[in-house]
């Protein structure tokens, strides 16, 4: 709250250093103004009615501001009509400038006529600004039941590089309590709204401060950054998408916050709070949706007429001082109600701005999506932006569409102006896309005609398919030769038993006669045996096989032999009536040989079944 009161010192002390700067040729007759306070965006309406009291003509008109002020300035504008009687105004220039001998703490606009303003003759100035973060919360943090109080500082006094005969303020409160206010001799609120003055004959450079203290529970709703994406298709529709990240800009919340106190008494326990938010769209528009990082949110309500469509969104929370939510809403709109041709061109006729209502928007970025095939790009925008183009690839594109890119800071509801994109298009470029999916489809339907109508199976003379006969013969043969020597084992395993039941029984002669049958059955197998090896030697495909069949043979052959011979040992054995000790004794070498023989036999015939 000082910043005001050292800053009327200092313009005091200057005043008469710098009287003798002001243009004497100009005399402000009246000055009215008009302080907007019931958003946390501030609007001053300043009428002037401006004299001519030198002898040369005047081109120009000069605007200050204290330098607090200008930083927060986000849009000013200046309507100016002469003659002794107000008339219809018109738009005039508006620039910064830099007058010398003036002071350094002040910044200067310049409000260009349309002609010279003659000796003698009046001027009716109206000059619109707008604020941003120009009311302060105070207290900056506050609790879920607390109303919200800010701090308003300016100047009693119109500040004038002229003098002023007659001014007036009268400042528009939201109509909550009112703390506080600077009192002076004639200052007076009524109701919800505050005047000062009128006081007369002020010198150039006055200021008087005032500061206001209110209550303003209005919603601070504050858009950190919201990215707008115009999609443009010749196809008859444009296509909006708006990505919001919204942060509540007043006071900060202190303590815990209570759903339940919240809910049961939401004007009572949240009332510096606020959970809607109003969009007005353009009447025709269509396909609405209103959704964040989770999906769809249902807390929404949509009112359409022949004017206007009102979207009242509301986040999935309250959002107090210092809170914030991101989300995302989108719309189509008719292409024939904002896409026009002129001179060979096409243009985009658009507002620029959010549609929502009395936010600030710290940071605006609008694409504007062209269609593939768009060249000699242009905009025209009421208000300077920063501009560049980009590239955006979507389905069935080529070369891309490109993208003409707007940035600018502090947007308010005052430039939500209409501005204009100018590109030219080719309306054959329109059937690229649908060219491009015909011959997809015919090149496809192309080539399930041609599969269905080949012959995809392998030629019976081709190298690979006899090679591949020979292949299943040999394993049909190797099959067989594995069934053999599983039947050889059968047999081993019989000549086994019978060596049990002698030493059950001592029946040497049964024994004898199950050796003589086994010796039968080897020489039978073997006879089958020979041909299907002598089949899979001369198959060009065994060359892997072989080897393993070869072994397995030999393996075999030696296990019979090893067999017979323990057989016959063991039963000449019991028929000379020796001990089983001696037995054992005898056989137990020729015992250890077969085991590991078997072993073998049985890890080669695996092998080949893996085969």
């Amino acid at each position: 709250m000082a910043t005001p009161l050292r800053l009327a010192a200092l313009l005091l002390v200057l005043v008469a250093a710098f009287a003798s700067a002001a243009r004497a040729d100009l005399v402000v007759s009246r000055a009215d103004r008009k302080v907007d306070l019931t958003s946390h965006i501030v609007r001053v309406l300043t009428s002037l009615k401006v004299e001519n009291a030198g002898s040369e003509p005047v081109s120009k008109v000069l605007l200050a501001f204290p330098n607090i002020q200008a930083k927060n300035l986000a849009a000013i504008r200046a309507f100016g009509t002469e003659g002794k009687v107000k008339g219809l105004s018109s738009v005039l220039p508006i620039e910064v400038v830099e007058p010398s001998g003036v002071p350094p703490e002040l910044t200067f606009f310049s409000a260009s006529l349309h002609k010279p303003l003659q000796k003698g003759k009046i001027l009716h100035l109206d000059v619109l600004t707008v604020f941003t973060h120009f009311l302060q919360p105070f207290p900056e943090e506050i609790t879920q039941a607390d109303s919200q109080l800010v701090v308003f500082q300016d100047s009693s006094h119109y500040l004038s590089p002229y003098p002023v005969k007659v001014q007036t303020l009268s400042i528009r409160l939201p109509g909550g309590r009112v703390e506080s206010y600077t009192k002076y001799g004639n200052t007076k609120l009524v109701d919800s709204e505050l005047k000062y003055g009128p006081y007369e004959d002020v010198p150039p450079f006055s200021y008087n401060p005032i500061i206001v203290h209110f209550e303003n529970n209005n919603p601070f709703a504050v858009a950190k950054e919201l990215i707008r994406e115009i999609e443009i298709s010749h196809w008859g529709n444009v296509q909006i998408t708006e990505h919001y990240n919204i942060v509540h800009g007043g006071a900060r919340l202190k303590g815990e916050f209570s759903r339940l106190d919240y809910q049961s008494r939401p004007y009572a326990r949240g009332v510096s709070s606020f959970r809607h938010l109003i969009a007005r769209l353009p009447a025709r528009a269509h396909s609405i949706y209103y959704r964040d990082e989770i999906g769809n949110i249902s807390t929404s309500h949509l009112w359409s007429d022949s004017k206007k469509t009102q979207l009242e969104i509301e986040p999935r929370f309250p959002l107090f001082g210092g809170w914030q939510t991101t989300f995302t809403i989108g719309y189509g709109l008719p292409l024939q109600d904002f896409v026009f041709s002129a001179d060979g061109k096409r243009f985009l006729n658009i507002t620029f701005g959010s549609p929502m209502e009395e936010i600030l928007i710290e940071k605006l970025i609008v694409k504007v999506v062209l269609p593939e095939g768009s060249k000699d790009i242009d905009v025209s925008a009421p208000f300077p932006t920063n501009q560049w183009q980009e590239v955006k690839y979507s389905h069935l594109d080529i070369a891309g569409r490109p993208v003409l890119v707007l940035e600018k800071p502090d947007v308010i509801p005052e430039h939500n102006l209409h501005f204009q994109v100018y590109y030219k298009f080719n309306n054959i470029s329109l059937l690229i896309e649908p060219m491009m999916l015909i011959t997809g489809f015919f090149l496809l339907f192309v080539a399930c005609i041609a599969y269905m109508h080949t012959d995809m199976s392998i030629s019976k003379n081709s190298p690979s398919y006899l090679a591949k006969l020979q292949w299943d013969e040999v394993q049909a043969t190797v099959q067989q030769i594995q069934g053999i020597f599983h039947q050889c084992l059968a047999v081993h395993d019989k000549l086994e038993t019978s060596l049990h039941d002698l030493s059950r029984t001592g029946d040497a002669k049964s024994c004898k006669a199950a050796r003589k049958a086994a010796d039968a059955q080897f020489k039978e197998l073997a006879k089958e045996l020979k041909p299907l090896l002598l089949s899979v030697q001369s198959s060009p495909q065994s060359y892997q096989i072989w080897p393993k069949l070869d072994d397995l043979v030999a393996k075999e052959r030696e296990l019979q032999d090893k067999l017979m011979a323990r057989h016959a040992t063991v039963v000449d054995s019991v028929e000379k009536k020796q001990r089983g000790q001696d037995i054992e004794n005898r056989i137990s070498s020729q015992q250890q040989k077969i085991a590991a023989l078997r072993q073998e036999v049985e890890s080669l015939l695996e092998y080949l079944s893996e085969i």
